[in-house]
């Protein structure tokens, strides 16, 4: 069992970095979407390592802060309604049988996740273009646009799979040898 510290060092140094992430989407705007993922991906190493409390602790953390300390506020709200938690409820998904309730539970968190966030965005911060690009552009537009989302939702799902393994055998091992 690993000590207090340990816990609390890896969850100061995953916060850290998740923030940095989530800073620099203020300075490449155009990397609005892919930070956010990345600091997803550091939220799944903390899952792994300590254990998923643990990990839903420092998302808590690292998505309250990055409202203040992100320029672009819906790159935040990407981070905190769908690629923060969604690397650490991963596991939980993945252990489903058979494989289409898997299907359909990962689609149902993605459309949800994403249609809450796309309101919030709109609501909230107020951000119309997008929304009123859909209206005036129609329902199948709409559709093909959501579906578009849910490719990349499933793309980011496989990545995560891809960069675990990454991580388990690769950089994993050098750091523990580094000890």
């Amino acid at each position: 069992m690993q000590n207090i510290s340990y816990k609390v060092a890896l969850g100061g140094v995953i916060s850290s970095l998740c923030l940095l992430c989530m800073f620099l989407t203020g300075i490449f705007p155009v990397l609005y979407i892919t930070l956010p993922m990345i600091a997803g991906i550091l939220m799944m190493i903390m899952s792994v390592e300590i254990t998923p409390s643990w990990a839903f602790l420092t998302y808590a953390a690292t998505g309250t802060l990055a409202v203040f300390v992100t320029f672009d506020k819906e790159a935040a709200l990407l981070y905190i309604m769908l690629f923060g938690h969604y690397p650490i409820i991963k596991q939980y998904i993945d252990s489903l049988k058979p494989g289409l309730i898997r299907f359909i539970v990962k689609t149902a968190v993605f459309n949800v996740c994403i249609l809450s966030e796309f309101m919030i965005t709109v609501k909230l911060l107020g951000i119309t273009e997008f929304y009123e690009q859909l209206v005036t552009k129609g329902k199948a537009f709409s559709i093909a646009i959501l579906l578009i989302i849910n490719a990349i939702c499933f793309l980011y799902d496989y990545s995560l799979e891809s960069m675990l393994l990454i991580y388990c055998n690769k950089i994993k091992p050098k750091l523990i040898r580094r000890r």
